[in-house]
């Protein structure tokens, strides 16, 4: 179910610019005036296909300009880029150009690289296969990786692990939420492949977000009868308490697109926060203050979705369960969702937001 958010293997037609495949319909003066309102909140680092087609990263402003390159190594993809909680850093992984970047097993490709947040002074942390899945810990100074043997919490100033937790059926796509209390990741608990489980990142207890044979009724208002699907991709919201999540529901109106989901931390409150008819939503995450929602808008499932383009999509979070563009679909399964613009950005994968001040001018 788990589609890549980014993906090497020469898909040269994949080049940055501006979206037009695939876009869900919007007034212009909606999109306009949410172009506006985020132009100067920061800035945004993904990755996408350069023109050698190797994996660069890049730097937007969240209106998708003033649009930079800031990695250009021509036998190495670079992606997956994260900024450090103060907005100083990037860390990211680099993989070999002649290397398949999996689309779910990336985090345990490549080795890591630390750089300052323009993508100047780029530094190797360990080697290849080293430091699966890292993210940043909520000072900084440590990073969290998930290894066979298990969750490892590594000081980054010695590159020595200072405590392990087991990793209790979390497989991938590990991340720390923003207090350090807590970790989210897909897990194969409870004999189901594809479940996203809060762990606490001092006892390990961990609780899935949403399992089968507890699934709580969904709301009247947001579609009867829908049962729960596969989740993957969690990253946290702001506040360390929600969970956001990819979720493909099980619905007996058939609605088949992949949408974006939210879940309280013990799984007893989870709701639709976005979806989009004829596009299945990956990889996302939050501006820094949680007022947006940055995502990667996927025409087909799959590897193949990235040959017909993987354009991002930036919308407001609020008044949840919305919708963009004009589909029936969603609004006949949710009638409860609400119209929202979609501003339509660049193709990429694994975006990440920060409101520091990013200026300084990277590798062109």
């Amino acid at each position: 179910m788990h589609l890549t958010r980014w993906y090497g293997g020469g898909l040269v037609g994949l080049l940055a610019g501006t979206a037009s495949l695939g876009a869900p319909a919007n007034r212009p003066a909606d999109v306009a005036e949410l172009a506006e309102e985020v132009r100067n909140k920061g800035w945004i680092v993904y990755g996408a296909i350069g023109p050698r087609a190797e994996m660069d990263l890049y730097l937007m402003r969240p209106d998708g300009s003033d649009r930079r390159r800031i990695t250009n190594t021509r036998d190495m993809h670079e992606g997956a880029a994260r900024f450090s909680p103060d907005g100083r850093k990037l860390m990211y992984r680099r993989i070999s150009k002649g290397t398949r970047v999996h689309h779910n097993r990336w985090g345990f490709q490549g080795h890591v690289v630390i750089a300052n947040a323009d993508g100047s002074n780029p530094v190797a942390i360990g080697k290849d296969g080293e430091h699966p899945w890292a993210c940043w810990g909520p000072d900084g100074k440590q990073i969290s990786c998930l290894t066979f043997r298990g969750i490892q919490i590594i000081d980054l100033a010695t590159n020595k692990v200072v405590r392990q937790l087991p990793r209790k059926g979390i497989y991938q796509q590990l991340f720390w939420s923003p207090d350090g209390e807590w970790f989210c990741g897909v897990t194969n608990l409870y004999g189901e492949m594809w479940t996203v489980a809060r762990m606490n990142a001092k006892t390990g207890e961990i609780n899935p977000l949403c399992k089968l044979q507890d699934t709580p009724p969904e709301e009247p208002s947001e579609g009867s009868g829908i049962l729960r699907g596969a989740e993957c991709t969690p990253d946290w919201f702001p506040d360390s308490k929600h969970v956001l999540f990819s979720r493909r529901p099980r619905a007996p109106v058939g609605y088949p697109w992949t949408q974006l989901w939210m879940a309280s931390g013990d799984g007893k409150q989870m709701r639709l926060v976005h979806g989009e008819d004829g596009r299945h939503l990956y990889g996302g995450t939050f501006s820094p203050d949680g007022k947006y929602l940055l995502y990667s808008r996927v025409l087909l499932d799959g590897a193949g979705g990235l040959v017909s383009g993987t354009y991002m999509g930036l919308t407001r979070f609020r008044d949840v369960p919305t919708y963009g563009g004009k589909g029936r679909r969603l609004r006949d399964a949710f009638p409860n969702a609400k119209r929202e613009p979609v501003l339509n950005l660049p193709a990429g994968y694994e975006p990440d937001w920060t409101y520091a001040d990013v200026t300084k001018q990277g590798p062109s």
